[in-house]
């Protein structure tokens, strides 16, 4: 490794970029009561006794004002499944909290929804640091919620996983090493059956420890969005892979999972009994024609766009569910009838996986 003494800014940013870090969004409440939020990977930790926390923030942000005014400031820590989330504070727009769900907390200031943590802190100083400024914050009140954290390195989002455990850890959850060959095994017949489905994009999914995780995603020739990524964590509860688990899976390994996404979703979709009389309904009609659907009204916060999805269980030898397997569109290109012709083709694909698991 050469070292260089004369850098360019670039080169330093890369350098750095090669620290890997958590992702955060820090929000406040202006003197108007106007709220901002910005993303953040400047975040550290500065001293448990008194607890004490730092961030950075750029002096020609939009917001620097309001946080260099402000007492109090909320650092979220991100959860793996909150790109979008993060994408949509570390742009510069006005009103950034209209339809993000979010509450309040010390000082009024905005608490977002979903994280894996976050920390209530009050301003105690601020330092200059170049063209950027410094703050310090006590923390007054915590909150986790057991979430994976959303990690970023070398310019891009990244799922962290513990070390010893390897890899496969991140990708089969709770899920038996053995599945590790059926995995595979689904894993290359997707090509093929994404041509049959008519180049939809497809996703293969294990049920993780926080619920339904993808592992797979085969892109096609019109992928539905640019936000395919492995380790990828879906509702359990509003998307069609989180319903077929849901649907298919022992009630002890979801209930509980399910109830909390049914709490979150409440902010936003209703009632928790609406919510709840809603997903009955869908687990009814997925174990009737056995495979899940879910039908998109609105632009996805995922894909930016209304997409249609099905989704079918892959079993094993003795009739479990092991993977889930689902197509995902464009709602212009998808149809959401049952017993069309691409859910037909993927509930037969996903038996026909099953079967050679079972062989296997």
């Amino acid at each position: 490794m050469e070292a260089i003494a004369a850098f360019e800014a670039r080169q330093l940013r890369d350098v750095l970029g090669t620290f890997v870090t958590g992702v955060t969004v820090i929000t406040t409440r202006d003197s108007s009561g106007v709220a901002h939020g910005v993303t953040a990977n400047s975040f550290s930790s500065v001293s448990l006794d008194p607890p004490l926390v730092l961030w950075s923030q750029s002096l020609s942000s939009r917001s620097y004002g309001a946080f260099h005014d402000s007492e109090h400031f909320a650092v979220h820590i991100l959860a793996d499944d909150q790109i979008e989330v993060s994408n949509h504070f570390a742009k510069s727009r006005d009103n950034k909290f209209s339809g993000v769900p979010h509450g309040r907390g010390i000082g009024d200031v905005p608490l977002l929804e979903g994280a894996a943590a976050h920390l209530e802190c009050v301003k105690v100083a601020e330092y200059p640091g170049g063209d950027h400024v410094v703050y310090v914050g006590r923390v007054e009140r915590i909150a986790q919620s057991g979430r994976r954290a959303l990690a970023f390195g070398g310019g891009k989002y990244m799922v962290a996983y513990s070390h010893d455990l390897g890899p496969t850890a991140l990708r089969l959850g709770t899920s038996k090493p053995t599945d590790l060959r059926a995995i595979q095994l689904a894993t290359n017949a997707l090509p093929v059956i994404s041509t049959q489905l008519g180049e939809h994009t497809l996703c293969l999914a294990v049920w993780g420890n926080h619920g339904p995780t993808a592992v797979h995603w085969e892109p096609s020739k019109q992928p539905v969005s640019d936000q395919l990524r492995p380790g990828l964590v879906m509702s359990i509860t509003r998307s069609a892979t989180g319903r077929a688990f849901a649907a298919f899976l022992p009630d002890e390994m979801t209930k509980h999972l399910i109830d909390e996404d049914l709490q979150v979703s409440t902010a936003t979709l209703g009632s928790i009994a609406g919510r709840r009389a809603e997903f009955d309904a869908s687990m009814v009609e997925t174990r009737s024609h056995g495979l899940a659907r879910a039908i998109g009204s609105t632009p996805s916060a995922i894909h930016q766009i209304a997409v249609n999805a099905f989704s079918a269980p892959i079993k094993d030898a003795e009739g479990q569910m092991v993977m889930a397997l689902s197509v995902t569109s464009d709602a212009a290109r998808l149809g959401s009838d049952w017993d069309a012709a691409v859910p037909r083709a993927l509930a037969l694909a996903a038996a026909e996986i099953s079967a050679q698991i079972s062989c296997a």
